[in-house]
């Protein structure tokens, strides 16, 4: 059943959540790409310990996530005031964050401003995402799906916008690797977006049922949560080990920038085409076509010589492209379940985000420790043991991973895509 709609700047509805998109997705990437090097290189402090830092924010997540799309329902006229608080928290933890300097106290220092971070960051997506039939113009698949392209366009511009920052700050001035400059400019753009976005959130809320473990069963949403953390391993381990495997494994420090953008912008380009084949198709076959076409993509990385970089580039483009259909796909077919089994979507979702960035952990938690324990040292002269180790952990085991989600989507049932 289609929502109520209130006729707010209707003409910049999606721009405006596009916008919203672009500040997570740009306050995301230094969270999982850059932080690893940040606080390895620049702050001093070992892989391991690093890993353990993220599995523990994880652990606040598991409680925090849930809790935090509960008050989201609970609390529905207060939309306003949650987007506000996420902006504020990003607007104030990046300027503190990339502004440490090593010291006494500087594991506790990182761990008290990530969990900020992670928390403003959380509350953002859950909000964004749990409203997604709301903010879109009607609550049909067709019309989620355009919405989401727009969501999805704005979090890949702003990836994109960010994966570059660092090395155009520098080529301007900027010291220390260019991070106190991206820190001041993530806190001003949190605080525009704050100002621009804010009429999105006038829009009504019509809440479900009380969520449950049997609705999120009949509905299929406990299946889509279960695909949603597989298929979230690979992207986290690439994510987290990306700087590493070009700068360590490629010997192309100077080309980290150029690369990121190249992923990213394919994605970004390939969003549309994916939209568009999923109205044809259907979401679920769209998935199968693309899922397989990303682990042919990106086996090519682990047998790819140092200093290959228009081979890399190219398993860029073709990755990025296949990444497209994940981020659009996989939380439309979540959002239509909790809509027409009628489940509130801020707590699902809330369940969502924790298995999104429990994969993140999982993959900061297994693969960096190991990487450490086979010698592997960023910025440093590795044997060919540790670069053996981490050129499986980047280019072999995501595909593996991949494979198993492949699996796991054969199994969801199909679909009208006319719903």
């Amino acid at each position: 059943m289609p929502l109520t709609r209130e006729p707010v700047s209707q003409s910049l509805l999606y721009p405006r959540v596009s916008l919203y998109a672009l500040m997570l997705a740009a306050a995301g990437i230094p969270l999982y790409i850059h932080l690893p090097r940040f606080a390895s290189v620049n702050l001093g402090i070992g892989l391991g310990t690093v890993g353990v830092i993220l599995m523990g924010i994880r652990l606040i997540d598991l409680v925090q996530d849930p809790l935090i799309g509960w008050a989201l329902d609970r609390w529905a006229r207060a939309q306003r005031v949650f987007a506000a608080a996420a902006a504020l928290g990003l607007a104030f933890g990046f300027p503190a964050l990339f502004m440490l300097q090593p010291g006494e106290g500087i594991t506790f220092r990182l761990t008290l401003v990530l969990v900020l971070l992670f928390s403003a960051y959380s509350l953002g997506m859950i909000l964004l995402y749990g409203r997604s039939a709301m903010l879109a113009k009607q609550a049909t698949t067709a019309e989620i799906t355009r919405m989401a392209a727009y969501r999805e366009g704005g979090m890949l511009l702003g990836v994109v916008l960010v994966a570059i920052a660092p090395t155009l700050l520098v080529l301007l001035g900027a010291s220390a690797q260019g991070y106190p400059a991206l820190g001041w400019g993530l806190g001003t753009l949190a605080l525009m977006t704050a100002v621009l976005a804010r009429s999105i959130w006038r829009r009504p809320v019509q809440l479900g049922t009380a969520l449950n473990l049997q609705g999120l069963a009949t509905s299929g949403a406990a299946r889509l949560l279960l695909l949603a953390l597989i298929n979230s391993l690979p992207v986290a381990i690439t994510s987290t080990l990306f700087l590493f495997f070009v700068e360590d494994r490629l010997d192309l420090a100077d080309q980290s920038g150029l690369l990121l953008l190249l992923f990213f912008a394919s994605a970004g380009l390939s969003v549309p085409l994916w939209a568009r084949i999923s109205r044809q198709l259907g979401p679920r076959n769209t998935l199968l076509i693309a899922m397989p076409l990303a682990v042919c993509a990106f086996v090519g990385a682990a047998f790819l010589a140092p200093g290959n970089l228009i081979g890399f580039a190219i398993i860029c483009l073709a990755s990025g492209g296949a990444l497209g259909a994940d981020m659009v796909i996989l939380p439309v077919m979540f959002s239509m379940a909790l809509v027409r089994a009628n489940l509130r979507a801020s707590t699902a979702f809330g369940i969502w985000s924790f298995a999104g960035k429990l994969g993140l952990a999982l993959a900061a938690f297994l693969v960096l420790p190991t990487l450490q324990w086979s010698g592997f040292e960023p910025g440093a002269e590795n044997t060919p043991q540790a670069l053996a180790a981490l050129n499986g952990a980047y280019a072999i085991l995501p595909c593996l991973l991949k494979l198993a989600a492949i699996g796991l989507a054969m199994t969801l049932p199909t679909e009208d895509t006319a719903t």
